[in-house]
């Protein structure tokens, strides 16, 4: 061996051995765990490639904490970003809705909702309506708020601060021009005959652009579900107009259509000014070719628009306009073809004419009276006689003396001071008839290209209706009568119905009480039993992003449904007498003869009716494809 490898092995083991007695002494180390802080990380981000014209999947870098963003005049891009052209994102869908608007304007009501006469209305509509939310006022501006709070958040959406303050202010001009364009020349009266400015409404118009502007910003670069949000807000937005008497169905359609078309023009000049510069994130990317969705809709519903009921030999009959129809639907795909899913809808239908129904509050209160007269006319002998200032009350007052003496009304205060009835009208809880439906079942698709596809489907459901209803309100002064009263029930004495017969005795002039009454009691409802439903369609989707589309459909659904109708015209006609007088009309109505009394009574009046139900509806979704 080399001396100089025994030296060398030498060497070598003297070291070890220093080693092992130096460990021998050492502590038994411990593990220490370092604190570790919680990051984000996006694995994987399409970023898009312009030498490829598509989207690359990389890994990133993890993602900063946000941090609140005020730089509102400074201009930033981000790189790797696909840049927009000039109509590059532009779909289309609001001009069938503003179209389909502008088609059913002419389905208007009969009458209108008015405030009493006292408060500035017309005094020949009675009608008062009840429902009001001051809700929507608030909720066209959610779609703004939310992008103005998530912005000012550091939650980083589609645009820098002078792109976006940009296309918003672009949208809302061009939505202003066009609504306000064609409010003043359209001349629309509103169904409350407040003023002539009805079509299209401004305060859906106003939701949509909201709408539109939280889908660009976010829902197409951070998550769908923002989209769903705005659409969903606005288009409920839209049926509390409808609900509050302040809008037609068409006002409210044209106004959708008009607030989606000025928000997607102004993102499309904005884009040909701007180019990529202000552009922060790209659109997301759905790798799937399965059709399921998540949708909200907005329709138009036709078909089945009036229900006439009769109860012996008496018909009656409500008119209704087009229904106001709004869905959340939603169904998964097995595959390319085929998949299972349901619906939830709410379809809302308004009466254009309540037809006899409406026939006693919706007189005007000074003549309300007239409607009643047969019914005091036996138990208050007397000459209801109006100031004869027109040629109407000259005719009434010709046709009502039936020889009777009485006391001249010679104004309107010393009616007020004796009528019976001096006010009298009905409160519109609801004038719509609602039904809540859902339904589930099978879906179909036939793709026709990567962008276009027809579907159809097969639902079963059970659809509950929440009725009409309208309350009624009356007044006047208690009256009294004194009068003595014989029942002869001695053979041969008889009425020809074999009942004792009746005179009247001492008969007095009605005279006040000193009293005032008043009575609100339902003066009408109108609804239906709960039913099974049955329900298809054909609709045409584009699916303008992986994860986002458009549907037109036309859905049908059956249902058989059983009314009633529940009338009670007459209910405070007790409580604006005395007993005394009420027992005395009372026996005169029942003994009275001829077709007006054999035909009507104080009583509730109830009337049934079956009808089959056919329901169709035109109208646009928003998909969410997951």
């Amino acid at each position: 061996m080399d001396i100089r490898h025994y030296f060398t092995i030498i060497a070598v083991a003297l070291t070890v051995q220093a080693n092992a007695l130096n460990y021998r002494e050492m502590e038994f180390p411990t593990l220490e765990v370092p604190e570790m802080e919680a990051e984000s990380y996006s694995l994987l981000e399409p970023i898009y490639a312009p030498e490829q014209s598509t989207y690359i999947f990389d890994e990133v870098a993890p993602m900063p904490s946000p941090k609140m963003d005020f730089d509102f005049f400074k201009s930033k891009t981000n790189p790797d970003i696909k840049p927009y052209k000039f109509m590059d994102d532009l779909t289309f869908v609001g001009i069938p809705l503003f179209v389909a608007g502008w088609a059913v304007k002419g389905d208007k009501a009969m009458f209108r909702v008015n405030q009493k006469a006292e408060d500035g209305g017309k005094k020949n509509t009675q009608l008062l309506t009840d429902f009001k939310t001051g809700i929507d006022d608030y909720t066209q501006f959610f779609g703004p708020a939310m992008v103005v709070g998530l912005k000012v958040g550091g939650y980083e959406g589609r645009s820098d601060w002078p792109r976006l303050l940009a296309s918003a202010g672009m949208s809302y001009a061009i939505m202003a021009g066009f609504v306000n364009g064609i409010k003043y020349s359209a001349k629309e009266m509103r169904p409350d005959g407040s003023t002539a400015n009805s079509w299209p409404s401004g305060h859906t118009a106003t939701a949509f652009v909201g709408a539109t502007l939280l889908h660009k910003e976010y829902g197409l670069t951070r998550s769908p579900w923002w989209s769903v949000a705005g659409y969903g807000v606005a288009t409920a937005t839209g049926v509390m107009r409808v609900l509050n008497n302040r809008h037609w169905i068409s006002d409210v359609m044209s106004g959708a259509g008009i607030g989606i078309m000025s928000t997607e023009l102004g993102y499309a000049l904005c884009d040909l000014m701007f180019k990529q510069k202000g552009l922060l994130r790209n659109d997301l990317v759905l790798d799937s070719e399965k059709p399921s969705f998540f949708s909200i809709s907005m329709g138009l519903g036709l078909g089945s628009k009036d229900l006439e009921f009769e109860s012996e030999g008496e018909k009656v009959n409500i008119k209704f306009r087009a229904a106001t129809v709004v869905d959340a639907e939603g169904a998964y795909f097995f595959n390319k073809y085929i998949g299972v899913g349901g619906r939830l809808r709410v379809r809302a239908q308004s009466a254009k004419d309540f037809g006899d129904f409406a026939s006693l509050v919706a007189a005007e209160d000074y003549y309300a009276w007239q409607s009643l007269l047969p019914y005091y006319m036996d138990a208050f002998p007397g000459d209801y006689r109006l100031p004869a200032t027109t040629e109407q009350d000259q005719f009434f007052n010709e046709q009502s003396f039936l020889g009777k003496v009485g006391y001249q009304i010679d104004s309107e205060s010393s009616w007020n001071d004796n009528a019976p009835v001096t006010d009298i009208y009905g409160i519109v809880k609801s004038d719509h008839i609602t039904e809540f439906t859902g339904s589930v079942g099978v879906y179909f698709n036939l793709p026709l290209s990567n962008h276009f596809s027809l579907g159809t489907k097969a639902l079963i459901g059970r659809s509950i209706t929440q009725e009409l209803d309208i309350d009624g309100h009356a007044e006047g002064n208690k009256k009294d009568i004194g009068y003595t009263m014989t029942f002869d029930n001695r053979p041969g004495h008889m009425d020809i119905s074999g009942e004792p017969a009746i005179s009247l005795n001492d008969l007095q002039y009605p005279n006040n009480t000193g009293e005032k009454w008043s009575d609100d009691w339902e003066y009408l409802t109108v609804g239906a039993k709960s039913s099974t439903s049955f329900g298809t369609g054909l609709s045409f989707t584009y699916r303008y992003r992986s994860n986002f589309s458009w549907r037109l459909f036309c859905d049908y659904d059956y249902t058989r449904k059983d009314f009633t109708a529940k009338y009670d015209p007459f209910h405070f006609v007790q409580n604006s007498m005395t007993y005394g007088a009420s027992f005395l009309t009372d026996a005169a109505l029942e003994t009275a003869t001829g077709d007006y009394a054999d035909g009507l009574g104080l009583e509730v009046r109830e009337y049934r009716t079956r009808k089959y139900m056919n329901y169709w509806t035109l109208g646009l979704s928003f998909l969410v494809n997951f």
